[in-house]
């Protein structure tokens, strides 16, 4: 089983790719730069997402199973900022998150129907899709959300071919430092708005990457699994 994983260097796409690799997946990571089983590709050039594909490809043999778009940003837009601050964040933001996520699938698309095979496609998306985000973050929210109805799309209209799409909306993930991490966010506030009463862990979201990539059955396409610790229920 080949995979290509974007934003694998660190937190969920590391975990992922551990997890995958510990199942025996041969697995290519995308991250800021090249690297030991890794390609180096900045996604907000436009450009980059095709680059990324081929270069996937000739290091896979030619073969690509299994896409996972992991890779995202995370960045403040104020609405008290100036026009060109707020125009370019979104910008770079709906590149990052939603355009090359869905340049890679159509990629992969292509890819599957030209070799007649099936595959699967799987997009970590956000439980802000959902809820929303903070009143500095719409430009995040949209882009997630757009990244779950281009989930559903895709399963809805490529399951004849065998193409499977699945979307996995976190909440807040641990990604650093414990102490830090949570002071960064509100500390207590953050915890008080999740009943489970903690952060989720990287390697539970890998857990649920790795089961969609490799056993999940075909049926479940166009799932969007939320991970998040009840913070939000649908």
């Amino acid at each position: 089983m080949n995979i290509l994983i974007t934003g694998a260097s660190r937190g969920i796409g590391a975990a992922t790719r551990a997890g995958l690799e510990a199942r025996g997946a041969r697995v290519i990571g995308h991250g800021r730069a090249d690297g030991p089983g890794q390609i180096g590709e900045d996604l907000a050039d436009p450009a980059a997402p095709a680059r990324l594909w081929a270069r996937a490809l000739d290091a896979l043999d030619g073969r690509i199973d299994v896409l996972i778009n992991n890779a995202g940003v995370f960045e403040a837009a104020s609405v008290q900022s100036e026009d060109d601050v707020w125009a370019a964040s979104w910008a770079r933001t709906l590149q990052i998150n939603l355009q090359a996520s869905a340049d890679l699938c159509r990629a992969a698309i292509r890819h599957f129907e030209t070799r007649g095979e099936p595959g699967r496609i799987i997009n970590i998306a956000s439980r802000a899709a959902y809820r929303g985000d903070s009143p500095s973050h719409w430009n995040y929210a949209a882009s997630k959300g757009g990244m779950v109805a281009m989930t559903k799309s895709i399963a809805r209209g490529f399951a004849p071919q065998g193409i499977l799409a699945f979307a996995i909306c976190p909440g807040f993930v641990m990604t650093g430092d414990e102490d830090t991490y949570l002071a960064s966010r509100g500390g207590d506030r953050l915890l008080a708005d999740i009943p489970l009463g903690r952060v989720a862990d990287p390697g539970e979201v890998a857990a649920v990457a790795t089961f969609l990539a490799l056993d999940a059955p075909a049926s479940m396409t166009g799932a969007v699994l939320d991970v998040n610790g009840a913070s939000f229920v649908r």
